[in-house]
C-alpha cells in the first residue's frame, strides 16, 4: 500500500500550469515541523515536494497562499529526468489526491496564478513524461 498523509504549510504561493492534452497541474512544497527538538532546543522542519492535478490543482491555486495550513493525502512517487548539465536527477514527491483546508492565507502576489500554455515543442513534451 502506498499512502501518505501530511499536515503542513505552503512555502510559497502555488502556480497553476497548463500541460499538453488540456491537463492542469500545480506543484508546491509543504513545510512540516518535526515532533521533537534538536540539540539546540529548536524544532526542525522537513520540506516535502507535492504535485496535484486537475480540479484539485485549480482549487489549491485558488484558495491557498504562502503560509496556508493544509492536510494532504496521497501517494509517494519517484521519477527521474536528465537536467541541462546532462546529470540524471531523481525526485521523490507526494501526488496529492485529497486535501483539507485548515487555515488559509491570502496570496502574497496580485499577479495571476496561472502560467499560460507555451507553444508545443519536443523538449517541453519530454518534461511532461513521467516514468512508471
Amino acid at each position: 500500500m502506498n499512502q501518505v498523509g501530511l499536515v503542513g504549510r505552503f512555502t510559497k504561493d502555488p502556480v497553476l500550469r497548463y500541460l499538453s492534452g488540456n491537463r492542469v497541474q500545480t506543484h508546491f512544497s509543504l513545510a512540516i515541523n518535526r515532533n521533537f527538538k534538536n540539540n539546540r532546543g529548536e524544532v526542525d522542519a522537513d520540506f516535502i515536494f507535492c504535485t496535484a492535478w486537475g480540479r484539485l490543482a485549480e482549487h489549491i491555486v485558488k484558495y491557498c497562499g504562502k503560509g496556508s495550513l493544509i492536510g494532504a493525502n496521497g501517494r509517494i512517487q519517484t521519477r527521474s529526468f536528465v537536467n541541462e548539465e546532462n546529470t540524471k536527477i531523481f525526485m521523490t514527491e507526494v501526488v496529492v489526491e485529497d486535501i483539507r483546508f485548515y487555515h488559509l492565507k491570502q496570496r502574497n502576489s496580485d499577479e495571476t496564478a496561472i502560467v499560460p500554455p507555451q507553444p508545443p515543442n519536443e523538449q517541453e513534451d519530454l518534461k511532461d513524461f513521467v516514468l512508471p
